[in-house]
């Protein structure tokens, strides 16, 4: 019998080979994908750059848990000074080798709403809006407080409370839109696009509020004590290599409030106050922890309904 020999079919194959040579390079080619993930330790820069952002968004309790009868309620809008950092303080990155672009918004603002409610206690309900600031902008950023005034003689008081915060604040801290693509001496990193950085602020504390009431004139001075869930997510192109880490900070740090506040009319009341936080810092990996503390400068314009 005579053998059949088939011939390959060169031309039919030939798409398939292109195609499949094509995939194969693709996948060569495909962006790497790094997920440095890390649980810091309190003193590390980057847990004191977190712990730095944290302290500036604190919602403190700007003077004594003053009377509210149930359901009443009063609006608030408080701003806070975010001091500017220098070029050695923002240097957090890599265990404090690379700097990053902390200074975003010299101020931080939130809303407050102050409800009485049964028994003698006040709820505090804050949010900041999320308004873009160079780039920068809060996202679902909640805070609550539960208080109530303990103790009362002539113009004397004293007020505690629990408060709490959940949220996150997104923006291009690793790598600044003003660096992408730049050339390698400005950018030695190598930044190819804008970071989209995510950071959870997350919080939960106690803290106690003395009081002089001296007509419409308060003078306020607290201790508090907070402890942090913070989390930071990565997201930055980096020459080939896209950085998606996740470092997390946990830790607990003191603060202290000192103030005044003083009434311009039956409605409205205007206060200031300095909040002081320590936090602790080893910029050197041979050296000590130091303490590189948030210094703060707050105000606060209340309008009650009653």
């Amino acid at each position: 019998m005579r053998r059949l020999i088939r011939r390959p079919r060169i031309a039919g194959s030939l798409p398939f080979a292109l195609a499949a040579l094509l995939l194969f390079h693709s996948g060569a080619k495909a962006q790497l994908v790094v997920h440095n993930d890390e649980t810091l330790g309190s003193s590390r820069p980057e847990a004191w750059a977190m712990n730095y952002v944290a302290a500036s968004t604190l919602m403190t309790a700007f003077g004594d848990t003053r009377a509210l009868a149930s359901w009443h309620w009063r609006g608030a809008l408080d701003l806070g000074y975010v001091p500017r950092l220098s070029e050695s303080q923002q240097r957090v990155g890599l265990g404090g080798v690379k700097q990053e672009d902390l200074n975003r918004s010299p101020v931080f603002g939130r809303l407050r709403l102050t409800l009485g409610l049964p028994g003698g206690f006040v709820a505090d309900l804050g949010y900041t809006p999320p308004v873009v600031i160079d780039d920068t902008r809060a996202r679902d950023l909640f805070a609550l407080a539960l208080g109530h005034r303990v103790f009362e003689r002539d113009r004397f008081t004293v007020s505690v409370r629990a408060f709490g915060q959940h949220g996150r604040a997104t923006g291009d801290i690793t790598c600044p839109a003003r660096l992408a693509g730049a050339d390698l001496e400005s950018n030695p990193y190598g930044c190819r696009a804008p970071s989209n950085d995510r950071i959870a602020l997350n919080y939960y504390g106690v803290d106690a509020t003395s009081a002089w009431n001296l007509d419409s004139w308060h003078v306020h001075a607290g201790v508090g004590a907070v402890r942090t869930e913070l989390a930071t997510q990565v997201d930055a192109l980096t020459f080939d290599v896209r950085d998606r880490s996740y470092l997390v900070a946990r830790g607990s740090w003191p603060f202290a409030t000192l103030g005044a506040s003083r009434d311009l009319d039956a409605h409205w009341n205007l206060g200031m106050e300095v909040l002081y936080v320590p936090l602790r810092v080893q910029r050197d990996a041979a050296g000590v922890s130091r303490n590189d503390p948030l210094t703060s400068l707050r105000m606060r314009l209340l309008y009650r309904f009653d």
